[in-house]
């Protein structure tokens, strides 16, 4: 899963100028979208800094973006402006690079309007964090190269307060609304929260970049005042702050959870799941189609499953499965001989992906622990991309909580899924891309990002990863949880299943962990619709490789088909399949 800073990347699209791709279209025409981006860009970078300084740009004030909702009104009113003006271009004499670029930035100022138009808008944080989680994770994609950057950074902790209060004020909106998230998912949120506050504010996750190497451009006086400033700013403005939040959630959030887990119990909530559903799958496809599709997925991959237990010499397959579970030889002791595995599978993927992959990713990657706050109430792994711009690496962040569940056979499907040729590779990649700055760094599709990391899952097969039946129980599995979300998150937000019925709908399926399953479940009751597009996603890539493969033949090469898949950056899935058609017709006329 990449893990998306909602915070700096409220709107699908942030866009930066870009030259014009004339080609064979109309230069006029193409002079006119390009001046939208721009324009759409500075106020961008105006309202969302810390993003902006993720990219390089300097800000010696240490802005912070508004969190009220009177902001993201006043964004969707400039969101209509330019959508009316998008209108009224003819694309018809765009090239096809410009037709691409102008759809994928409607599509992206529509979704942000219509997002708007519901009360769930006021839904401000999931079970997985929140701002608070957000605002320590800036530090992450920010520079730290001299004095002014830490001054920067000083600068925006010092406006903790502000965000903070903003961001309670939303929620209370949420509370009077109906719009709260259930019970059932929130249970242990609120150490995500207290784990913010320290005695120490050394020890304090804000305090983190006063620990790293100190810049030769600073010099040890200067950089010891700013620590000093720093430590003296989480104990009298960061700590008061998330002190006040934590108060504010048990007192006045908690006991006034919903009772029902599904979306749909809540005012509009049906035609917000229906948004959700055409928002994060890129599809047309309604609740109960994709329900169905799920419900079969399911069932052809169990049949497999059957089979690996088979070759591993057992009877069925919930006897290999119960192995799997329970045997400690396939489970670390302590969090750093996970992580050594972790980085040794790594390793190994490294050297294969030549063989799959045409156009690699500069961009390295490297392996962190989750945050220990959040760990036990968040998803296996996840992945931050990093920024070539400033220098920042991409991460893969794995979870060393709860050691009895992290099992070394899910491995190597996890790990080509957050890292390469899955998530790391995909965005690292379209970092680099000689396109628009504004699909570089801000256009995410879920359906395409999700769904190219589901099915980097399956090329560990080409790449000869699952040479044990119970690595290759662990790829299945996770192929399994995948099929599973098609079933559950329907099942929840639109067919009225209990928490308890999807938790035994995925026990009874995969092979994972309880643990898992459930801060999985527990992810779907409180961000709906967003676990459908890692499946959905994956069946089209694998339906445009078997088309690919048929129609070209000999010709078929699969290195060419991954680069033209990952070589526009992530799209709506329609726009996937007109890009793979042209290469078709054109390899086959080459």
């Amino acid at each position: 899963m990449r893990r998306t800073n909602l915070a700096l990347l409220a709107p699908l699209a942030m866009l930066v100028s870009a030259p014009v791709y004339a080609q064979e279209g109309d230069s006029q025409k193409s002079a006119e979208l390009h001046a939208i981006i721009d324009a759409y860009w500075d106020y961008q970078l105006e309202q969302y800094p810390e993003f902006a300084s993720s990219l390089g740009v300097d800000d010696p004030v240490g802005r912070v973006s508004d969190a009220s909702l009177e902001a993201e009104d006043s964004r969707v009113e400039k969101a209509k402006t330019w959508l009316t003006q998008l209108d009224a271009i003819d694309t018809a004499a765009l090239s096809e690079d410009d037709k691409t670029n102008y759809g994928i930035l409607r599509r992206s100022l529509a979704e942000q309007i219509e997002a708007n138009t519901f009360g769930q808008r006021t839904i401000n944080f999931t079970n997985r964090g929140g701002w608070h989680q957000n605002f320590a994770s800036m530090q992450n994609n920010l520079p730290f190269r001299n004095a002014q950057d830490y001054r920067t950074y000083i600068n925006r902790l010092k406006q903790y307060a502000k965000i903070n209060e903003q961001s309670i004020a939303v929620a209370n909106q949420a509370l009077a609304g109906g719009y709260v998230q259930p019970c059932v998912s929130m249970e242990g949120y609120e150490t995500s929260i207290s784990g913010l506050i320290t005695d120490n504010p050394e020890a304090s996750r804000f305090y983190q970049p006063f620990l790293r190497k100190r810049p030769e451009t600073i010099d040890a006086v200067t950089f010891n005042a700013l620590a000093e400033e720093a430590a003296g700013t989480i104990t009298d403005i960061i700590n008061p702050a998330v002190q006040k939040h934590l108060d504010w959630y048990n007192s006045d959030y908690a006991p006034n959870c919903a009772t029902a887990p599904g979306i749909s119990a809540q005012p509009g909530g049906a035609e917000y799941y229906d948004f959700r559903i055409r928002q994060m799958t890129t599809t047309a496809k309604s609740a109960d189609e994709i329900h169905n599709i799920g419900i079969s997925e399911v069932a052809r991959i169990r049949a497999e499953m059957v089979e690996v237990a088979k070759q591993a010499g057992y009877d069925t397959r919930e006897a290999f499965i119960e192995h799997l579970r329970t045997d400690p030889k396939y489970y670390a002791k302590t969090p750093e001989e996970l992580m050594e595995k972790v980085a040794r599978v790594t390793k190994i993927i490294d050297g294969k992906m030549p063989s799959v992959i045409g156009k690699l990713a500069r961009l390295p990657y490297g392996i962190k622990e989750i945050p220990a706050e959040t760990a036990e109430g968040t998803t296996t792994a996840y992945y931050n991309p990093g920024s070539p711009d400033v220098g920042i690496a991409g991460f893969y962040y794995v979870n060393t909580s709860k050691l009895d569940q992290r099992p070394f056979w899910e491995i190597p499907a996890l790990s080509v899924h957050e890292a390469v040729p899955g998530h790391h590779q995909q965005i690292a990649l379209q970092q680099e891309l000689d396109m628009p700055d504004f699909r570089k760094h801000g256009a995410f599709f879920t359906a395409f990002v999700e769904g190219w990391g589901l099915y980097s899952e399956r090329l560990g097969i080409e790449m000869d990863l699952y040479d044990t039946p119970a690595k290759n129980m662990g790829r299945l599995s996770y192929e399994m949880w995948r099929a599973c979300r098609l079933v559950v998150d329907t099942g929840i937000h639109s067919k009225g299943w209990s928490k308890q019925r999807a938790i035994d709908f995925m026990t009874d399926n995969t092979a994972l962990s309880e643990a898992n399953i459930e801060a999985e479940v527990n992810r779907y009751i409180s961000w709906p619709g967003q676990a459908l597009a890692y499946k959905m996603g994956e069946l089209k890539i694998r339906e445009l490789r078997g088309k690919a493969t048929r129609e070209l033949g000999d010709k078929f090469d699969l290195r060419a088909f991954h680069d033209v898949v990952l070589g526009q950056g992530a799209v709506p899935l329609d726009m996937l399949e007109d890009q793979v058609n042209r290469w078709i017709k054109a390899t086959k006329a080459g």
